[in-house]
């Protein structure tokens, strides 16, 4: 079967029913893995019986971490299956790996029920919805890719890359509805477990849905014709010219999700930490915002059909390096003004004595000014550290002058200076903190948005499935998934707020640099040989 006659078979119903089944699949698939990221802080403690909260929380996002750090081994695991078995029957066994694994979460008992068990099961669960979604995102993206005509491939794909913030979305609307009707006490004590659970509801719809659907075109030409890869991940990398296109997916794909993960994940913790805002509050803050941003990415997969994919991403990283600071210093000031307006008139200084030594990942600290540090840090307070030739640790803030490890002085100094606890919803400027995240959320539609469309047209399709999973899930499990960890662990050990978004410029900095010079423009390409 030639091309041409791949062409002749697209069929607008049938292409509709293809991009919804993929995109309603991938939105549950991406809900099951995110709605661990929405309840990472209340999942830490629930999981890690430590002292600190610091290091309760870093345990969490590191276990966060675990289900995105294997996701290149799903994808090779189901690259392999897609490439040679079919992109169909692949991404039905991802989705129901995954259904079962977040269900089971649901189940688990605590640390305080069954002890150290609990964080080494969870970790394992996290292992498997990790392989799960390896294979997830290349089979769907494949899937409607293969079906699309190339002059629409960049809009039809969009719907994927749009459900998988979808699947964000949902998840954060299961849990604040599930709070408001049970309500916070009993969501913390036992509600958390609903969202889990009601994966399985949404692994039967989805499950469902698939099986109406057909092959690829593409790969029943290929079946047909007897040319399916005998080894798809051996011959990935021995195929002439495939290991620089890898290369170059890996860090472009580092750069779009390090951007989205900002969007959604790092917006939400950073409201709830360093502007104090309540979690629940926090949560319909981010929500709100992805609802506003979440059309660019139709918009831009669009558009990327029109110009060029080049174009459209490359525009959208260099948009983040100027734009990424200035965002987050306006969510700041909106979020808590009175915060804002603290630290700009009293900064806080603390002044270490030399061989101060702070750990966050210790349960607990040695000496004063490692625990007064922790305490800064808990607390979310932004801070100059300032070594000097001192006895004892000193805390500056306005005109008083602390020594030594004294919390309930410091809340003192802190209230004094005009340091507020919570933010005050009546004061805060909610539609600011809604415009600046949509903005991000834009700038993730445009880098990501095209994305699946570019990277289908980067790869010869006997070995596509995965020569575009392995970078991708390198670049997003890899790059991506330690973005909370490391820039929350930035932050914890400068007490730099803003500190924690050095790690994003940095890689999208990259990731801009090998676009404009090594990324050939893909749009319209053939795709059936």
């Amino acid at each position: 079967m030639t091309a041409e006659s791949v062409e002749q078979e697209f069929d607008v119903k049938r292409d509709r029913l293809v991009i919804l089944a993929s995109s309603l699949g991938t939105i549950f698939e991406w809900y099951d893995f995110f709605i661990y990221g929405t309840l990472a802080a209340l999942l830490g403690r629930k999981f890690f019986q430590v002292e600190s909260e610091t290091l309760a929380f870093l345990l969490s996002l590191a276990t966060f971490a675990v289900g995105f750090l294997v996701r290149p081994l799903g994808a090779i695991l189901f690259g392999y299956l897609g490439d040679k078995v079919g992109r169909k029957y692949t991404f039905l066994v991802t989705i129901t790996v995954m259904g079962l694994a977040t269900a089971a979460i649901g189940l688990l008992p605590t640390y305080a029920q069954i002890g150290v068990a609990a964080p080494l099961i969870l970790i394992g669960l996290r292992f498997a919805q990790g392989l799960a979604l390896g294979g997830e995102y290349g089979g769907a993206a494949v899937y409607v890719a293969e079906h699309a005509p190339a002059h629409r491939r960049g809009f039809y794909t969009s719907w994927i890359q749009i459900a998988v913030v979808c699947g964000f979305l949902l998840s954060i609307i299961v849990v604040v509805s599930t709070t408001t009707i049970i309500g916070k006490e009993a969501f913390e004590a036992w509600g958390w477990r609903i969202p889990f659970l009601a994966s399985l509801i949404l692994l039967a719809i989805s499950i469902w849905i698939r099986m109406k659907l057909n092959e690829s075109p593409v790969f029943r030409a290929m079946k047909a014709a007897g040319t399916t890869a005998a080894n798809p991940f051996v011959e990935s990398f021995r195929e002439r010219g495939n290991v620089g296109r890898i290369l170059i997916a890996l860090c472009i794909a580092a750069g779009f999700t390090v951007i989205w993960y900002n969007a959604q994940f790092y917006t939400l913790y950073f409201l709830q930490g360093a502007a104090r805002v309540a979690e629940p509050d926090a949560r319909l803050l981010v929500g709100a915002a992805v609802v506003v941003g979440a059309p660019s990415f139709i918009f831009f997969g669009w558009l990327s059909d029109k110009i060029g994919r080049k174009p459209v991403i490359l525009t959208g990283f260099a948009l983040t390096l100027v734009l990424l600071f200035p965002l987050y210093w306006l969510i700041s000031a909106a979020a808590n003004p009175a915060l804002e307006r603290a630290m700009t008139a009293h900064p806080v200084t603390i002044v270490t004595p030399e061989g101060c030594r702070y750990d966050p990942f210790a349960d607990g600290q040695q000496g004063t000014c490692a625990e007064t540090l922790e305490w800064f840090a808990a607390n979310g307070l932004n801070y100059t550290r300032m070594p000097a030739d001192v006895a004892e640790v000193e805390v500056l803030v306005a005109d008083a002058r602390i020594q030594g490890f004294q919390p309930e002085v410091f809340r003192t100094a802190l209230g004094a200076a005009g340091y507020p606890e919570s933010s005050d919803s009546g004061e805060r400027q909610g539609w600011l903190v809604i415009l600046a995240a949509s903005v991000m959320t834009l700038l993730t539609g445009m880098t990501y948005g095209p994305a699946a469309a570019m990277l289908v047209e980067l790869f010869p399709a006997r070995i596509r499935y995965t020569s575009m999973s392995v970078p991708y899930h390198i670049g997003t499990g890899v790059f991506g998934g330690l973005l909370p960890l490391v820039s929350q662990y930035i932050v914890v050990s400068t007490g730099a707020v803003f500190g924690g978004l050095w790690y994003t410029f940095v890689i999208v900095t990259v990731a801009m640099l090998v676009t404009y010079f090594y990324l050939p423009e893909t749009g319209g390409r053939d795709i059936g040989g």
